[in-house]
């Protein structure tokens, strides 16, 4: 059985991490231009940080008995960015590979413990992870993400995913550069406060579109970067579309997106109810494969949902 065959076929959802970002600069006060954690992989304090984060995450998994999906620290790796990043586009990918390579070391430290560990290249927008200030065509949406993507190819990830998504369009193209390079692919879109994408499109809508132009490519579709409250009652309707969603990671505060950018202060939420809110939700999302979390959580977040979603599956 393969590493993604063991994913959609587990008998109960793996863990995955929780607000990278926000935990690197919020809580251990590192710094880097537009939330760009990838840059901070040549800083050594920086890749240790990051090492103990993750090893807060495994163990969680390592206690639940279940996988884990590993993210790369490269949700601003996409070329777009490198300017703002002070790097070339060269340079960028050269990130990228690194992101892997620390991936990789990560897992060889757990593989005894944890099985499987998946290694997951993140994609992220080429622009505002909040609002689309111009929506991508596929075509163009496809080239622009094309680079990284070959770099996670050429470095052996185990499968893409295409986080915080805000519009359709840009979801095809990656999907599309990933079937070109091989790799399966899982696309996030986030939502606003009232449930629906940034450009105003439902869920179930972005899904139906983002299937009827890539042939259903996408392995399921998550959601990110939003409150359970945000977006329960779009799965509450119970539509075709929801048997299409496989993972969910969302944000600790029920801030709107809006807001998070200005804070100046971390929204951690109550982490009891955010395990409660999940366990709420994982009855409404039947292909559920993934959990974990976004802006704001940490392992007490992602640990309250692990002991809701897998005590009740072991009772």
């Amino acid at each position: 059985m393969t590493q993604i065959e063991s994913l959609l076929s587990a008998d109960r959802p793996f863990l995955t991490d929780g607000g990278l970002e926000t935990s690197l600069f919020f809580i251990d006060s590192f710094s880097a231009p537009e939330f760009a954690a990838i840059v901070l992989l040549d800083d050594p304090a920086a890749r240790a940080a990051l090492d103990r984060y993750f090893d807060r995450f495994l163990a969680l998994a390592e206690a639940a008995r279940t996988g884990f999906v590993l993210d790369t620290v490269t949700w601003r790796g996409c070329v777009e960015w490198a300017p703002k990043l002070g790097k070339t586009a060269d340079g960028l990918i050269r990130l990228n590979r690194d992101a892997v390579s620390h991936a990789k070391g990560i897992r060889a430290r757990w593989r005894d413990r944890v099985s499987p560990i998946l290694l997951n290249g993140v994609v992220g927008p080429s622009g505002d992870g909040y609002a689309p200030e111009a929506a991508l065509d596929p075509d163009i949406a496809e080239k622009v993400h094309a680079p990284q993507i070959a770099a996670f190819a050429a470095e052996g990830v185990d499968m893409l995913s295409a986080i915080t998504m805000t519009h359709v369009g840009e979801a095809v193209g990656i999907v599309r550069a990933a079937g070109a390079a091989g790799l399966p692919v899982v696309v996030s879109f986030t939502v606003e406060t009232d449930g629906r994408l940034p450009t105003g499109d439902p869920i179930g809508s972005a899904i139906a579109a983002t299937d009827a132009a890539t042939g259903g490519a996408p392995l399921y579709y998550m959601v990110n970067c939003a409150h359970p409250d945000h977006f329960r009652a779009a799965f509450e309707a119970r539509e075709d579309w929801v048997w299409r969603v496989g993972g969910l990671r969302s944000n600790a505060s029920r801030l709107s997106h809006a807001e998070l950018d200005a804070a100046e202060q971390l929204d951690g939420g109550d982490p009891a109810e955010f395990g409660q809110l999940h366990a709420d939700l994982a009855r409404l999302v039947p292909n559920l494969r993934v959990a974990g979390g976004c802006c704001g959580t940490d392992q007490r977040h992602v640990g309250c949902v692990s002991r809701h979603l897998h005590a009740e599956i072991a009772a």
